[in-house]
């Protein structure tokens, strides 16, 4: 059985660095990590990490709470949030809550008895009743891609107001008066914020917004392809459509192509997010682009300063966005 002082000497460093690089890796540099981890796997050497984790009362464990891991806007925030954690010898525990509440409960159990360090939410849903006395002294816990002032939690988000403002108002210098607005759920912190940002461009154009215009879905395909087919039975019909999300948009563009209408010549959507098949789509989609992975990356970093005890003050860390113009937007047809 390989032991440190084999490590240590296949990496040419001392077993103090070895214990080191093994157990607070952000304390030693790349290439000794990089060494100390190629000779524990030419040694064959196997560390009892989970008795050194206990002694230091910690499990080396994030978990982090998914509304809707098919959903492939917080594909990128995981790979985020995974290579962080991978480069300070964490494990990420992902939990697909689904929106049920007993599933998301198991996962924070695993928090509350010490079998997890901390809990990433991805959403604004807290998974437990945090009234509840037992629950007053509240695990380490850092929100990302969403904004809930109320939780007075650390925060990685964007600023979703100023970004729907940006790409509403880009219709409107395209020439577009009558605007129709596909939104996610209204309960949800971040739609609200959206929603702002699509009535204040429409003020700054001058427009008002025409109340049969106004569409709710659910973030998927076929919420948005269903919220397009209400709009194209309309008397009145828009010339352009702002989606909440590019699933959403993807599902209005291709049920606007299937009743015959032409993107964008007939219609202009938009969505928001660019996941990866906003490119992809016919035509390519445009959007607000998010800086995904660096949320992910920036939560799990924020994370572990909450763990080191570092003073971490509850709000935001704003990161910035950019209006992506492909070919699903051009100027309305003339009367």
């Amino acid at each position: 059985m390989a032991t440190m002082k084999d490590v240590a000497q296949l990496a040419g460093v001392s077993t103090a660095t070895v214990s080191r690089a093994l157990m607070n890796p952000e304390k030693v540099s790349p290439s000794t990590r990089k060494r100390v981890e190629d000779a524990v796997l030419e040694s064959g050497y196997s560390p009892n990490s989970l008795a050194r984790n206990l002694r230091r009362n910690e499990s080396k464990i994030i978990v982090v709470i998914v509304p809707d891991i098919c959903d492939p806007y917080f594909s990128e925030i995981i790979r985020g949030i995974e290579d962080a954690a991978a480069e300070h010898g964490y494990l990420v525990l992902l939990g697909d809550s689904g929106q049920q509440q007993k599933r998301e409960s198991s996962f924070v159990n695993l928090v509350f008895t010490k079998q997890a360090d901390g809990m990433l939410l991805l959403g604004t849903d807290l998974p437990f009743d945090a009234s509840k006395s037992e629950q007053k002294n509240l695990p380490p816990m850092v929100m990302a891609c969403e904004y809930a002032p109320e939780l007075e939690l650390p925060t990685v988000h964007i600023d979703n107001l100023t970004s729907a403002f940006e790409i509403v108002n880009y219709l409107t210098q395209m020439g577009h008066t009558q605007i129709a607005e596909i939104s996610g759920p209204e309960s949800a912190a971040l739609c609200q914020f959206r929603h702002q940002g699509f009535m204040q461009a429409l003020r700054r154009a001058g427009l008002q917004m025409n109340p049969d215009f106004h569409f709710s879905g659910d973030f998927s395909f076929e919420s948005g392809a269903q919220a397009i087919r209400h709009c194209l039975k309309l008397a009145e019909q828009p010339t352009a459509v702002f989606c909440h999300n590019d699933m959403m948009a993807i599902g209005a563009i291709q049920e606007a192509k299937r009743s015959g209408f032409r993107v964008p010549q007939d219609l202009s959507i938009v969505g928001f997010d660019d996941i990866n098949f906003a490119q992809y789509c016919d035509p390519p989609l445009t959007t607000v682009a998010q800086p995904k992975y660096e949320i992910g990356r920036q939560a799990m970093l924020l994370m572990l300063e909450v763990l080191r005890g570092q003073d971490v003050r509850a709000g935001s860390r704003l990161l910035e966005t950019k209006l992506i113009v492909r070919d699903s937007v051009s100027s309305p047809k003339k009367a």
